[in-house]
């Protein structure tokens, strides 16, 4: 099912839960890539991986929706190197950050124990508090 209308905007009813409580560049970012995606592979798990792929690249995510990132560009180790690279991913979590932008994170999420983590840390914590967030969203 196309995730676009026929103008191009992001159909509401098909975007993923955390999609649609975010803003509606993210919504078309993932919308546009995941149906050029499926013009090209038909296949709908392949076409996912490639509009997460593609909003990764501009947004964030935090908490339970999807944010403008400061900078564009890959968000994670797999991210970097494409569809055949076996790396882990961040879930969402801008990992290429400074530590002092994911440490403001972990303050708007209110990961306790924040101050005295290192950067891999400070990701994992912010990758379980969006986890939190988007279940608690959920329900």
């Amino acid at each position: 099912m196309p995730k676009t209308t026929k103008k191009g905007d992001a159909r509401k009813d098909e975007l993923p839960s955390t999609l649609e409580r975010s803003d509606a560049k993210a919504q078309r970012t993932f919308a546009k890539a995941h149906d050029s995606a499926m013009d090209s592979y038909d296949d709908e798990r392949r076409a996912h991986q490639v509009g997460y792929s593609a909003l990764k690249h501009t947004h964030e995510k935090v908490g339970d929706h999807w944010e403008p990132k400061d900078e564009k560009g890959p968000s994670d180790a797999q991210a970097e190197g494409g569809r055949g690279t076996d790396r882990e991913t961040a879930g969402g979590v801008d990992a290429n950050a400074s530590k002092e932008h994911l440490y403001e994170l972990a303050k708007k999420l209110d990961v306790s124990g924040r101050s005295s983590m290192s950067k891999d840390e400070l990701v994992d914590a912010i990758q379980k508090a969006n986890d939190k967030a988007s279940r608690d969203a959920r329900r």
